[in-house]
This record gives C-alpha cells, sequence and structure tokens, in this order.
C-alpha cells in the first residue's frame, strides 16, 4: 500500500510540467515549427529523407510541396522493409515495435511504427500529463493513495525478424515504466491475456480486493466489465467496492451515448470523467479542464498536425493548412507528421475546433465513418449527440449502434436506418424514431434540410437489435477486446447487413 507521502511527491513532479506546456500554450506555431524542423533533421539520412531531400527542407512550403499526403497503403512498403529487419528507412533510431491495428474501416491489419521516441516523448508523457492536468485542477486528490483499473486490448506480443508486434496498449504494458505499473490493476500477466471471457473473470477477482481510485480504458467495453464486477459482487454501485474513485480517464469511442449508464452505477457527483484522444499513431489531446467536452491539443510530443477541410477533403480541390490556419466549428481531417517515422499520414479521424487560444478540438468522427451519400454530411458526433438525448428524454439506454443509407431506388426517396442494441427498451419506438429524428435535425442543419417535407429524405428507420448482437458480431470478426470499436457510420450497408443477417442467429 503506497504511502501517502508517495501522492505528495507524484503530485509535485508532474505539476512541474505544468510550466513546460504553459510555453507551447503561449507560442504554439513556434514550437510546431521548430518541431517539424527537428523531426526533418533527424531523418535527413534515412531512405525517406533522402528520397525527398529533407536536407535542404528550410520551411514549412518546401515541407508540404515536396512530401506527399500518404494513407498508409502508401507507406506500406517502407513499413513492410522495416518489419523485415531494416532499418533507417523512415526514422533514423532502431524500429522494434509496431502497434496492430485494423481499426473499424478495414479487416486488413495495419502495422504502425513505435520508435522510443514515439514511446518515451508521446505515449508515456501522455500518459503522465494526463495525471498532471488532474492533479493540478484537484488539489485535494488521492489518486495515488490506490490504483488504476486500466482496460486495454487483449492481445500479446509477436516477434517477426527480430521486430514485435501487438495492440499498442500491449506494447505500452511490455515497456511500461516502473511508476505506472507501480500503481496499475490488474498485473501485467493478466493485462495481456488474449482471450477476453477469461480476462474479464482474471480481471474481476484481482481488482475487487484493491482499493481502486481510477478507470482507464475504452467506455463501452470498460462498461461491460464494471457492470459484471457488479454483478458479481452484489454491490448497489461502484462506490460500495471501491469508496476512494475519483476518476475516470477515457478515450477511443465517444462517451456520450454511455454518460447515464455510468452515472448511475457512479452516482455520486464529485466523481470526475477525463477523456484522452490518443491512437496507435500517437497521444494527440488531453480534457485539461475539469468537466469539460474540449481537449486541449498537446503541441510538443514529436507530432506536427496538418489539417485538410471536410468540405474539399478527397476532392480535386483539397487543400492542406497548418494549424495556424485552422477555423472554429468547421471539420478537418488530421494529417500528422510524427517521431516514429509517419510522414505527412492521414490517420482518418476528424476533428473540429472550439478554441485558438489555446488550441481545443472535439473529436468528431471518421473520414470513413460518416454518411454522406445524400450530401447531409453526418458526423459520428452528431449521431452520438442525437442519440444520447433522445435517450435521456425517453428514459432508454444503449449498448451500441450502426447507421447506413437506403439507396434511393426507382421513385423512392433514400433515408438512413439504424440497428440499436438497447440496454433498456424504449417504450415507444414509434415515438423514439421520431425523436431522433427531429434531434438529427436541430444537430444538422445538412441533414435538416435534406429531410425538409421528406424532399431528399425520409424519415429515419429504427432496427431493434437482439441482446449481445453487437458482441456477437466482434466476437465472429475476432474484434472482442479493449481496442476494438464498433462502426457508427458508413456510406455502404456491409456491416448493417451482416448485423441483420445475424440478428436471428443465438450464438
Amino acid at each position: 500500500m503506497p504511502f501517502p507521502f508517495i501522492n505528495s511527491i507524484a503530485s509535485w513532479v508532474l505539476k512541474q510540467r505544468i510550466h513546460q506546456i504553459e510555453l507551447f500554450l503561449k507560442y504554439p506555431h513556434e514550437v510546431q515549427e521548430e518541431l517539424m524542423m527537428n523531426l526533418l533533421r533527424s531523418a535527413e539520412e534515412t531512405v525517406i529523407g533522402q528520397k525527398y531531400d529533407f536536407k535542404s527542407i528550410k520551411s514549412y512550403a518546401t515541407f508540404a510541396e515536396r512530401i506527399p499526403v500518404s494513407s498508409y497503403e502508401d507507406l506500406e512498403p517502407m513499413i513492410e522493409l522495416t518489419r523485415k529487419g531494416a532499418q533507417n528507412v523512415f526514422w533514423n533510431t532502431p524500429i522494434k515495435w509496431f502497434a496492430k491495428s485494423s481499426g473499424t474501416t478495414n479487416a486488413k491489419s495495419k502495422f504502425i511504427p513505435v520508435s522510443n521516441e514515439a514511446l518515451e516523448d508521446c505515449h508515456y508523457k501522455g500518459s503522465k500529463d494526463l495525471l498532471c492536468m488532474y492533479l493540478n485542477n484537484n488539489e485535494n486528490s488521492e489518486l495515488f493513495l490506490g490504483k488504476s483499473l486500466r482496460l486495454g486490448g487483449s492481445s500479446q506480443i509477436y516477434e517477426n525478424n527480430n521486430t514485435y508486434f501487438g495492440d499498442l496498449s500491449a506494447i505500452l504494458i511490455e515497456n511500461m515504466p516502473i511508476w505506472a505499473e507501480f500503481s496499475s490493476t490488474p498485473s501485467n500477466k493478466t493485462s495481456l491475456m488474449s482471450e477476453w471471457e477469461s480476462k474479464i473473470s482474471a480481471i474481476i477477482q484481482e481488482t475487487k480486493v484493491e482499493n481502486v481510485t481510477s478507470f482507464a480504458g475504452v467506455p463501452s467495453w470498460m462498461l461491460v466489465l464494471l457492470n459484471r464486477i457488479l454483478t458479481e459482487s452484489g454491490k448497489g454501485n461502484l462506490f460500495d467496492l471501491w469508496p476512494n474513485l475519483e476518476v475516470y480517464f477515457h478515450g477511443g469511442v465517444s462517451f456520450e451515448p454511455y454518460r447515464e449508464q455510468y452515472q448511475k452505477i457512479l452516482p455520486q457527483s464529485h466523481f470526475q470523467y477525463y477523456e484522452i484522444y490518443n491512437a496507435s499513431e500517437g497521444f494527440f489531446a488531453i480534457q485539461d479542464l475539469n468537466h469539460s467536452n474540449d481537449l486541449l491539443l498537446m503541441l510538443d510530443y514529436g507530432i506536427f498536425y496538418e489539417f485538410i477541410p471536410m468540405d474539399t477533403y478527397g476532392t480535386p480541390q483539397q487543400q492542406v493548412i497548418r494549424l495556424a490556419d485552422v477555423e472554429l466549428f468547421k471539420n478537418y481531417a488530421v494529417v500528422i507528421t510524427t517521431n516514429g517515422g509517419l510522414w505527412r499520414y492521414l490517420i482518418g479521424d476528424t476533428v473540429r475546433f472550439t478554441s485558438t487560444a489555446p488550441y481545443r478540438i472535439r473529436v468528431s468522427g471518421r473520414t470513413k465513418h460518416h454518411i454522406n451519400v445524400f450530401g447531409e454530411e453526418l458526423m459520428v458526433e452528431n449521431t452520438d449527440k442525437a442519440l444520447a438525448k433522445t435517450c435521456s428524454e425517453l428514459d432508454c439506454e444503449v449498448v451500441d449502434y450502426t447507421v447506413a443509407p437506403i439507396f434511393m431506388k426507382d421513385k423512392e426517396k433514400g433515408a438512413h436506418e439504424w440497428i440499436i442494441e438497447f440496454q433498456k427498451d424504449p417504450s415507444d419506438l414509434a415515438k423514439f424514431q421520431q425523436l431522433l429524428d427531429e434531434t438529427l435535425q436541430t444537430i444538422n442543419s445538412d441533414y435538416e434540410a435534406k429531410r425538409y417535407n421528406n424532399m431528399t429524405l425520409n424519415p429515419l428507420k429504427v432496427n431493434v437489435a437482439r441482446k449481445n448482437l453487437f458482441y456477437d458480431w466482434l466476437k465472429e470478426n475476432d474484434k472482442l477486446g479493449g481496442q476494438h470499436k464498433i462502426p457508427r457510420l458508413s456510406n455502404q450497408r456491409t456491416y448493417l447487413e451482416q448485423l441483420l443477417s445475424m440478428q436471428e442467429q443465438v450464438i
């Protein structure tokens, strides 16, 4: 059991970081420009550095003109070379770790390079900064008097030609500094178990006897775990089991559809929720204020940011802009250059800025996870928000959902078709459909215009999923576990049709 003085020392050490954060808050563009030049200088002698003559790049204009924006498929040949043992290909220090990521849009696995610099100066630095922000805002915290219940991915580490790959969470645990392991539960051995059901049982056995003060993990999967813990312990809420709970650090999917369900099992008003935005490619942003939905973009993690306005994304008019040129409340695709050797890489996420002094964002969706078949520009942020509001008004709860278009046929207009698995069903499905449709219109003016007088779109359609449908779909696709997500929106009907075909199966 840690002694109280450890809490004080940890708080003091972490708070020293505030002064460094203040530097990029005050000089965001200068910090980013210097970072870009440092990345270029580091990689001058690499294969890619010589290909694009990094040595002669002295300005952002030349950087943007010379190096193309890349997808994973563009970088894959170089990544595969490194996975086979070649080095100095796209980064100047040895790359031996690769974060395996299939995301939600592609069945083919991606292997994201993770350098030592990316581990230390990005991923672990982000974890420390998260604690730094929280402690700075909560002076009386006793976070370090207990442990953090972490729920990561479900994969072990695999070797390939003296390089290693696995879930990012597995890589982080494998390389975890002592301070992080000391303050976490369950054990590394349990955290890295690959079979999901066995892992959940093992986590429950280990954690129920600990003094848990915080949670960390993806909201959808964490909710499954916490509900299981409550069922097995027979407790009324989680404070009955862990009275010193303070905060839940969450990311990966939007928290909005799950907020009310968490508040039921964590009913004390002092309990905090802190959001992060990270991925296999890097740690990007952190909630820096209590009770906020905005995330502070972290500008000194070895990541140089660029953005593509979504209104021109994928068109001949597509333009890429710097941080200095972003506008408030517009949706942007994110482009990153990193200290892991990703150069002008499209990560597939979309964000919008809620502040430019300092730069704060909200994650609005995925470049491939939106619906724009009829010009409605529907983003995941819209559907999450509309669903949460509708459920709140009609006293129902959602487990998961996905949405796809109903394409126009002959003279029939299009529509959106939903399949939703409820924890608590709406008492009147027709009323639920109507309110969800109306709420979406108030949130998204493009959707409202297409719905006006049923001009282009008919009212949305909701299918009620059987219990465990999404869980079974994930299991069938080998996607059970903390890092995997349900594809929320799609311009195609692939996911929806798969789920509908499984609707009558009981697995």
